[in-house]
């Protein structure tokens, strides 16, 4: 284990945990309860700290640099209102199960619970959004704490760890002494799937008539894509992910029939509907995904549930073959036994559901019209998809621009897509592809936003000048807040309440204000050249202004409370009708 022979202050412990930890990047903001903190910070060069312009972002950077890498992303922010602006993205983070340590100062142990300058009960505000949180009350115990917030923050189903530290405990001094090990007597995850669960899984797919796979965020955060593909190649059985699982599963392979749920594909939401034995892998049934349960349950089907997290199983629909274990070992264990035993399987039923399948997907239900008019911004992600080669990180806000990009742009490989899935928290954006840039300095990213969105941290166009970063920002300028319009023509009567965008800025000039390249698109014709034109200049922000049709709707759409074969596709045909 790592320790020192001489006495060190609080700050410089925890600068040696980060050490220890080998974190590359600390996404922060300075303030009086943490100058301790940051001033041993300044003696250091192991790690590089990232001066955000707003402690959200500097949570929702961190954020996305632990879903485009697997790490464990760490922010830093002050007391009281350093910590309060943390919040969302802190929950941002727990809903998606992303693995993140969070240090908030603290006022001095000795003017706790006195409603001192900037003091807020940060352990308890966070507490219904944290994995778990930690209040230090003694130097000595720093060390252990961090090593424990690591351990738990990456271990079982990963989440958000928050450490808060009072201002006298890093001015304290003590031996430095970091523990190799962690073992913790209330926490203790299971890994390794029950092995006669998993062989009654393989026999019920290979039985099935209509088998089918349903992926979630669990197979992309458990590094598992590799182990599903080949599960489902093996037995030829074909896949559907949700919004956070996109990219587990190539979305270029015969197999996959698209995102389902809310706007998922037709035939991935029929498929889901009417399989016989389905075999659920790192996601969690909500409401966005499966619609009504009572509709989705009136079609008998085994379901076979997969989840590191023991409380998400049978949490809203019975399952009836549940395994407890990493989402990885569990598909491992179950490919080594197919290759072993290879599973007889009813091929003439397996080509008949697949005929089927073929029959839904000939509904071409994301086939739009391109006017010579108006920018649609369909096309605007299929030419992005084109010009990028399908190669680029891609980071979204939340609406319908999220939901085209998730539609359009064909993800082959995981940690691809980064977006708020759980919170759904406009705003993500921007911050989230700063913290993918940083962790992959020489690849191409995105963010795809809207008007709403961007300007709820457009402030970090300060941080991406002052850290050079090349991120190319494309703005489906609609006008509206886009969902927020769709719900109130298809539900409140056209009643447009306080949706409109109003007195926008010049984005183009504010981009340009910052240093940065702006550009304004408005016509069909220009898309493609001013992709083109932006991924060329690879060393350069460039924000993308794209003016496009006011009146595009997200199809298809299932309305809430309705099940999953109750879509309405792009002509306004329900289902039933089809």
């Amino acid at each position: 284990m790592a320790h020192s022979s001489k006495e060190m202050t609080g700050a410089d412990i925890l600068v040696r945990c980060l050490h220890e930890e080998n974190v590359e990047f600390v996404f922060g903001y300075p303030g009086g309860a943490v100058l301790h903190i940051y001033d041993a910070i300044y003696h250091q060069d192991k790690f590089k700290h990232i001066l955000v312009r707003h402690e959200q972002a500097a949570l929702h950077a961190a954020d996305a640099y632990s879903r485009s890498t697997g790490k464990v992303g760490v922010a830093l922010v002050t007391s009281g209102p350093g910590a309060t602006n943390a919040i969302t993205g802190i929950a941002t983070a727990y809903m998606d199960s992303i693995p993140m340590v969070i240090i908030s100062g603290q006022v001095p142990t000795f003017a706790i619970g006195e409603d001192a300058f900037q003091e807020c009960d940060t352990v308890g505000i966070t507490r219904p959004c944290v994995k778990h949180n930690f209040l230090v009350k003694d130097v000595k115990d720093i060390a252990a704490t961090m090593k424990k917030a690591f351990y738990v923050a990456a271990s079982g189903r990963p989440g958000p760890v928050l450490v808060d530290i009072p201002k006298d405990i890093t001015a304290n001094k003590c031996l430095f002494d970091y523990p190799k090990t962690v073992a913790l007597r209330s926490y203790n995850p299971v890994t390794k799937g029950h092995l006669g669960q998993i062989k009654k899984a393989i026999k019920l797919l290979a039985d099935a008539k209509r088998p089918m796979i349903y992926t979630g965020g669990g197979v992309v955060l458990g590094d598992a894509s590799v182990h599903i593909i080949k599960l489902a190649e093996s037995l030829g059985i074909p896949v559907t992910s949700t919004l956070m699982g996109l990219g587990g599963f190539p979305a270029s392979s015969k197999n996959f029939l698209g995102m389902l749920g809310m706007h998922g594909t037709y035939e991935a939401n029929m498929a889901m509907q009417e399989c016989d034995v389905l075999l659920a892998v790192g996601a969690r049934f909500d409401d966005r995904v499966i619609g009504n349960i009572k509709h989705f349950m009136s079609h008998p089907k085994t379901i076979i549930h997969i989840d590191i997290d023991p409380s998400s199983i049978s949490k809203r629909v019975k399952i009836d073959v549940p395994i407890v274990g990493d989402v990885k070992s569990v598909l491992a264990d179950m490919n080594e036994l197919i290759a072993t035993e290879k599973p007889a399987q009813n091929t003439s039923a397996l080509a008949n559901w697949f005929k089927q399948i073929d029959a839904w997907r000939s509904k071409l239900c994301l086939n739009f019209a391109q006017s010579d008019e108006f920018i649609k911004p369909q096309y605007v992600i299929q030419k992005l998809h084109e010009v990028t080669k399908g190669e680029a990180f891609v980071t979204s806000d939340v609406g319908q621009h999220q939901m085209w990009a998730a539609q359009y742009y064909k993800f082959n490989d995981p940690r691809r897509w980064i977006n708020s899935g759980g919170l759904g928290t406009m705003g993500v954006g921007l911050p989230y592809a700063m913290g993918v840039q940083f962790a992959h300095p020489n690849a191409q990213v995105a963010c795809v936003t809207g008007e709403g969105s961007i300007q709820m941290n457009i402030q970090e166009l300060s941080t991406c000048a002052q850290y050079h970063l090349p991120i190319k920002v494309i703005l489906l300028n609609n006008r509206y807040l886009g969902m927020v319009r769709q719900w109130q023509e298809f539900f409140y009567e056209n009643r447009y309440s306080e949706s409109y965008m109003d007195s926008l800025p010049d984005f183009v000039k504010l981009a340009e204000a910052y240093g940065h390249v702006g550009m304004q698109i408005t016509k069909p014709g220009d898309v493609e050249g001013a992709l083109k034109e932006a991924f060329a200049m690879k060393s350069r922000f460039v924000f993308m202004d794209f003016i496009t049709d006011q009146k595009e709707n997200v199809f298809p759409m299932v309305p809430n409370g309705k099940g999953l074969s109750e879509m309405i596709l792009a002509n306004q045909i329900g289902a039933e009708d089809l």
